[in-house]
């Protein structure tokens, strides 16, 4: 019983996940949208109202025709009832906070911990990755600040930024097991995207609006760092997202190098969403959009899909397994009972998959031949040490045509 309530815990913390995640990333994305499609005013009483930029939109059989003030309007007083968005920001950390407490530190030593990687008790980890979360941010928010002034600010702040990150992803993937560390590092750069709502964005335009109805001039530092954040979350969407995606690949997480595996990953996500944001000021300049920088993107996809493609087996290796008899079920339930059973059973059935009976693995034999023999991403961070001669026996078994006998 506890297990399925667990199950609904995990479910209903995922989908809640995703709804705010899907409703902050689309916020943002218009906004980065609309703030570089914005054109001068073309007429005249646009312009006499203090209009900065317009933008004319067709949608669902409606014409929208938006206009951005650099401060409030000097024809009306600024309405009480603001629209605000920041909600979607914080909904989404807490909900992926709870969902990464629920699978990663309640249960740190089966997914946050691979003994291969770094043998350390439970409580350790769970301190270690919080400090994480916490340590990246407070780093992060150091650099913009002491770095960003300046002609080039922008520009040595990105590199102080790949930097870190970069250091952040090697260190992960040392202390904590591979698929952990790559979640880690997305719940970093996702932390500092809230953070920058929280503790940034949101307080400065506070202050802006206290200002304008106080009818004092704002301080624009506010609106510099606004901005500058606001930019950053968008060129962290991609690198997070990818992140997450990333847990159900092993041979992303599982690579030689793996830190360097997700760090070009980020960076491909980065150089794709470059083209993107600047395809918008392009389109209203009237100038080419910058699609190599995409392509860019694209070329560091294709020498990852070339340097992670799976090596043909050695001759020895595959003339051992071919000579090798045929496995029985009996003996594939020998090593089932052992190394899986435990996670997967009557009462605790991970992923809805149960191999406590001849039927069920007969079931799911495909499932735990690609699970266990050609992604080796089970047992979890080989929490229950399968080895190497068991999986042949899963393999044997497999060959032979998953024989119920």
């Amino acid at each position: 019983m506890d297990s399925y309530l667990f199950d609904w815990v995990n479910l209903l913390l995922r989908w809640a996940h995703v709804i705010t995640a899907v409703a902050w990333i689309g916020a943002s994305f218009y906004f980065v949208m609309l703030d570089n499609s914005l054109s001068p005013p073309q007429h005249a009483d646009l312009k006499a109202k203090g209009v900065d930029g317009e933008l004319w939109a067709v949608h669902g059989g409606g014409f929208y025709h938006s206009n951005k003030y650099m401060l409030a309007p000097n024809w009306l007083p600024l309405p009480q009832n603001l629209h605000w968005s920041y909600w979607e920001s914080y909904s989404t950390w807490l909900t992926g906070f709870g969902l990464f407490t629920s699978l990663y530190l309640l249960n740190a030593g089966s997914f946050l911990i691979d003994k291969s990687v770094h043998d350390w008790p439970p409580a350790l980890a769970i301190m270690a990755a919080l400090g994480f979360l916490a340590a990246f941010w407070l780093l992060y928010d150091i650099i913009c600040r002491r770095l960003g002034r300046g002609r080039r600010g922008d520009l040595i702040v990105g590199a102080g930024v790949l930097g870190l990150v970069t250091f952040a992803a090697w260190l992960a993937c040392q202390l904590f097991a591979g698929r952990a560390a790559f979640l880690l590092v997305g719940a970093m750069l996702a932390t500092a995207m809230s953070a920058n709502v929280f503790f940034l964005i949101i307080p400065g335009q506070r202050q802006v609006v206290a200002a304008l109805r106080a009818g004092l001039a704002p301080d624009p530092v506010h609106g510099q760092r606004g901005k500058q954040r606001s930019v950053h979350n968008t060129y962290f969407t991609l690198p997070v997202l990818i992140a997450m995606l990333s847990n159900h690949y092993g041979w992303l997480y599982q690579a030689r190098h793996n830190w360097l595996v997700l760090v070009l990953l980020m960076l491909a996500g980065a150089l794709i969403r470059h083209s993107f944001v600047a395809r918008h000021r392009a389109h209203v300049q009237g100038r080419r959009t910058p699609w190599e920088v995409a392509g860019a993107g694209l070329l560091v996809l294709a020498g990852l899909i070339f340097w992670l493609a799976p090596a043909p087996a050695a001759p020895a290796l595959e003339a051992e397994a071919a000579a090798a008899r045929p496995a029985s079920l009996a003996e594939l339930k020998v090593v089932i009972d052992q190394r899986c059973v435990l996670c997967h059973n009557a009462e605790v059935q991970n992923k809805g998959v149960a191999l406590h009976t001849d039927a069920l693995i007969a079931q799911h034999g495909l499932a735990i031949y690609q699970q266990a023999v050609l992604l080796r991403q089970m047992p979890l961070n080989n929490a229950t040490g399968i080895t190497e001669a068991e999986r042949l026996v899963i393999r044997r078994w497999f060959d032979a045509g998953m024989p119920r006998h």
